[in-house]
């Protein structure tokens, strides 16, 4: 599962952007510092950027940049800070969360809250998509929150995948970094993969 990487020269190519372009997003902090990865090569040092995160993050901009200024589109790039913090009804006006998993959600975390932090939106919001999708039963929710407690929460780095597998009935999960490589037996089936960034990003656009 490891990423693929893409160097910068078929980047431009083919996302048909500059080089100026690439270096102000990077400068405004569109592009983080950690997708430029330097590599030696034949012909000396190139860079390189994981390809599936740099070309949907740059399909974003292009596609955002004319109604959203560069500005605001950092701040949803960003990591979140203390300001977003919304109550059980600011979640379900705005219905970014329904009350079912709200209260499921309470029920497992056994701490009854009338405020929520970002991590605790976004793991909300992932339990939401695996309940909506089919692809999760109720028991496996209890394990997936575990997890995003143990694991999500306490991380620096966000740039996390979510994975649930399942093998010969008996489901686990993992998180991991997206740079890191995870191979599974035939008999492994992967039954979803959770992109953290892609959910933080969208429940910013949301809220």
């Amino acid at each position: 599962m490891q990423q693929e990487l893409i160097s910068k020269k078929d980047l431009l190519t083919l996302t048909g952007i500059s080089y100026g372009q690439l270096y102000r997003w990077k400068r405004k902090d569109l592009i983080p510092e950690e997708w430029f990865i330097r590599k030696s090569t034949f012909t000396g040092q190139e860079t390189f950027f994981p390809k599936i995160d740099i070309l949907e993050r740059i399909d974003k901009i292009q596609r955002m940049k004319e109604n959203v200024s560069l500005d605001d589109l950092a701040n949803m790039f960003s990591p979140v800070s203390d300001a977003y913090k919304f109550t059980k009804e600011d979640l379900l006006n705005k219905k970014l969360i329904s009350q079912t998993v709200i209260e499921f959600y309470l029920r497992q975390v056994k701490v009854y809250q009338e405020v929520f932090d970002f991590d605790h939106m976004v793991a909300m919001y992932v339990l939401g998509k695996l309940l909506q999708s089919g692809d999760m039963l109720l028991p496996e929710g209890q394990m997936v929150i575990q997890l995003i407690q143990d694991r999500y929460f306490p991380a620096e780095n966000k740039n996390m995948l979510l994975v649930l597998i399942r093998k010969m009935g008996v489901s686990s999960c993992l998180i991991a970094e997206k740079t890191s490589s995870l191979y599974f037996d035939g008999e492994t089936k992967v039954v979803a993969q959770i992109d953290f960034l892609q959910m933080v990003e969208e429940l910013k656009t949301k809220i």
